[in-house]
């Protein structure tokens, strides 16, 4: 029989990845708030080579600054974690720049409109070495997956403005609680029909019923999800998204909606934000993309709310199922089991919130944030370098057998349907005044 411990370990302060992905988060939310944070490169949206790199030569000087600042501070905590820092160094600089190149082709204009992200070219980068090549030891040294997206969790909470949720007004708020409410416990039931793993299940309904590609590595950490199903759902969120710019609009027009409850419908369904934008631009009119926006809005600033209910219901309920026969937790071992980085997001994203936007102003708190994401974004794409790197590509598109791709695009489908029914409620005009006046 286990003995409980309920000593604590201070330790896993200094010791465990966790918390060092808040630490590293938080430093570089602290230097973005002081303006002190390193640049990344710059990569404008282009279709000519010519206006790629705005800043031309000295881009390849910023490059150097921010993969030294990268690669020092996940050094730091390599080292502290007892990680092969030897290694480490070489290795992290060809994460680094297969990063770069996935920034790179995500950046290209027609790619960008049509809501293929840079994460999808990250994976495949990986891919295409661990499946074609031997992957070296250097890149198994350096690709620490979790590592890398829970860090970018924590810098994604400086972005999550509960201000935003005033500006989404009662209408974008009410619409993203009852959409991302009922789709959310809709899609679950929907994937455990078709015999889904519990965690799997919430991380498909995470990413259907918030916003995709976001909503799916956070729940995706806060589950402790396996790396291939993450994968394999963000794969699934760009095929939809460029399906629904292709048909939402031309139906939407077909139905003669009114522009502000169009907008809202593809708001609340398509799952990529800037698939969202390019769908609504297809409507002409202002007021589509502006309600698709504001719709958009109010729904990510669910991210961390989710996050924390799906930590919490993984570490209290998810592994007692799993592990039956263990001793009943203590609550200092819920308290060690709970993912930290989660608490670093929320923590991020109260501090711009209520400390910094109200003590410095909207524009300073915009710019932390905005510096913040940049930093997201780039983790998220050395951790998906890196998940290619550890993936086999035959048991990435075999996961599941099939049935949650299915189980997916029904539950999409459902969630169209239900989107409908709550933007013609609200944003209509038969029942309440438009939030956004029409063109």
């Amino acid at each position: 029989m286990n003995t409980r411990n309920d000593k604590i370990d201070w330790s896993s302060l200094w010791r465990s990845e966790d918390w060092w992905a808040c630490w590293i988060g938080w430093f570089i939310l602290v230097l973005a708030i002081a303006g002190m944070l390193p640049d990344p490169p710059k990569i404008a949206k282009w279709a000519s080579l010519a206006v790629a790199f705005p800043k031309g030569w000295s881009t390849l000087g910023t490059s150097i600054v921010f993969f030294i600042t990268t690669c020092v501070l996940t050094l730091i905590g390599a080292a502290f974690m007892k990680r092969d820092i030897k290694l480490y160094i070489p290795g992290f600089l060809i994460i680094f720049i297969l990063a770069f190149l996935a920034m790179f082709i995500g950046s290209q204009k027609f790619i960008k409109a049509w809501g293929i992200e840079y994460v999808i070219w990250a994976l495949a980068f990986g891919l295409i070495i661990s499946n074609i090549f031997s992957v070296p030891k250097v890149l198994k040294a350096a690709g620490l997956t979790e590592f890398f997206v829970k860090i970018g969790l924590v810098c994604m909470g400086a972005t999550i403005m509960f201000s935003v949720v005033l500006k989404a007004g009662a209408m974008g708020v009410a619409q993203a609680l009852l959409v991302a409410t009922v789709v959310w416990f809709m899609t679950y039931w929907i994937c455990r029909k078709f015999k889904v793993s519990e965690r799997f299940s919430a991380i498909i309904a995470s990413a259907n019923s918030i916003c995709g590609v976001s909503a799916t590595i956070a729940a995706g950490g806060a589950l402790h999800g396996d790396p291939k199903e993450i994968s394999y759902m963000i794969a699934w969120v760009m095929v939809c998204a460029v399906v629904l710019i292709l048909v939402m609009p031309p139906l939407a027009i077909w139905m003669n909606l009114p522009n502000n409850m169009a907008g809202a419908w593809i708001g609340g369904v398509i799952d990529n934000t800037g698939a969202v934008v390019a769908a609504g631009e297809v409507i002409k009119g202002k007021a589509a993309v502006q309600a698709a926006a504001m719709v958009k809005m109010a729904q990510n600033v669910l991210i961390g709310i989710a996050a924390f209910l799906m930590a919490l219901w993984a570490t209290m309920s998810l592994e007692r199922k799993e592990h039956p026969d263990a001793e009943r937790p203590s609550y200092m071992e819920i308290w060690y089991r709970f993912p930290k980085f989660v608490i670093g997001f929320m923590v991020a994203s109260l501090v711009v919130s209520f400390i910094v936007e109200p003590a410095m102003g909207e524009k300073a708190a915009k710019a932390a944030a905005k510096a913040c994401k940049n930093y997201r974004s780039w983790f998220f794409a050395l951790c998906f370098v890196s998940i290619g790197l550890e993936t086999n590509f035959k048991e990435l598109v075999t996961v599941g057998g099939g049935r949650p791709a299915i189980a997916y695009w029904l539950s999409q489908t459902a969630n169209a349907i239900w989107t409908l029914f709550i933007a013609w409620i609200l944003w209509s005009g038969t029942f309440f005044t438009p939030a956004i006046l029409p063109d």
